[in-house]
């Protein structure tokens, strides 16, 4: 009887410490079905490598063709160009695309000491300050979407205007970081909500292979090339199309998250070493093979799908020459 007694008091006094220590024993556990069931180490897989980073400063306008660039939230910048911050308005406000003017296409937006140079066939080279605090903010409209961009001066819209000799009056602005962004999915819902971007028609990477672009023109009467269709991101070493089953990557220290293919509209016909739109080719033939799957209507609509669109998990610094890594767990 004694020693019943003695167990049961000791029970109850430490009955407090043992509740804690099988808490703890328990937590143990969890952790432990935790890192066996939701952490796996991560799978690594070569898939290809990068043979072109291309920036375009001006939306429409020529691509700068760099060796290295950082990759931002927004897109790609290398020294004071970043990806898609120049834009050409409307006296209202409205952009201005390829679509509209293809001529467009040949001109070049590039920046140095400080100052932002534009040429164009047949232009003078006209250079004007990157920066003008003093010049208005406009209000402009980017498809449904309104953001603002700062003017770049009577000069800059003076050469734009006798180059695209369209009879109407164009502007240049820049946009600049204290300014509000666009959101991707205020366009696209697949985006995610706090997803930013600038005057970029939909999201901030473009990523394209090659061997798509070579697969195309094997089927056209007139090569294309890479140049047509406005990626951020060129890889080699790779088959036509792998890209579209690449859904994260890893390339140097830098790591993107695909969010869907790149539906394509008419500015894939318009020709990057003329200016001239065809309406036709290649959009007809991308339509002859690369549909979506019947599900995805609602998404794609019409459009054909060519490269894949990708938002920035980490940013990071991207190098020609890098490999690309498909990470999965």
């Amino acid at each position: 009887m004694f020693f019943k007694e003695v167990l049961i008091n000791a029970f109850t006094e430490n009955r407090k410490a043992l509740l804690l220590a099988g808490g703890a024993g328990l937590t143990v556990v969890g952790l432990g079905l935790g890192y066996k069931y939701f952490l796996k180490p991560e799978k690594v897989v070569r898939v290809g490598v990068v043979s072109q980073l291309l920036i375009h400063p001006l939306k429409s306008g020529k691509a700068v063709s760099v060796a290295l660039a950082e990759c931002q939230q927004i897109g790609l910048k290398c020294g004071e160009l970043q990806d898609r911050h120049w834009l050409v308005i409307t006296e209202d406000g409205h952009f201005v695309t390829g679509r509209q003017e293809p001529r467009l296409v040949l001109v070049s937006l590039t920046s140095e000491g400080r100052q932002t140079c534009l040429n164009g066939p047949d232009m003078e080279e006209l250079r004007f300050p990157l920066l003008q605090p003093d010049n208005p903010v406009i209000d402009c409209r980017v498809f449904s979407t309104d953001i603002q961009g700062r003017d770049c001066g009577d000069e800059a819209s003076s050469w734009l205007t006798r180059y695209l000799g369209a009879g109407k009056t164009y502007r240049l602005v820049h946009f600049e970081p204290h300014m509000t962004h666009r959101r991707s999915a205020d366009s696209e819902p697949l985006f995610p909500r706090n997803e930013k971007i600038v005057y970029n028609d939909l999201g901030p990477i473009m990523l394209l292979s090659e061997s798509s672009v070579k697969d195309l023109s094997s089927r056209l009467e007139k090569e294309v090339t890479v140049a047509r269709f406005r990626p951020s991101i060129v890889v080699s070493d790779c088959d036509a199309f792998d890209e579209d089953s690449w859904e994260d990557i890893q390339i140097g220290n830098v790591r993107l998250h695909r969010v869907m293919a790149c539906g394509r509209c008419i500015s894939t016909t318009v020709d990057p070493e003329t200016g001239v739109i065809s309406r036709k080719q290649p959009l007809d033939t991308l339509k002859s093979y690369r549909m979506c799957d019947p599900s995805q209507k609602n998404i794609y609509k019409a459009a054909p799908l060519f490269g894949q669109m990708y938002i920035v998990s980490k940013t990071g610094v991207l190098q020609v020459g890098d490999v690309v890594y498909k990470t999965s767990h």
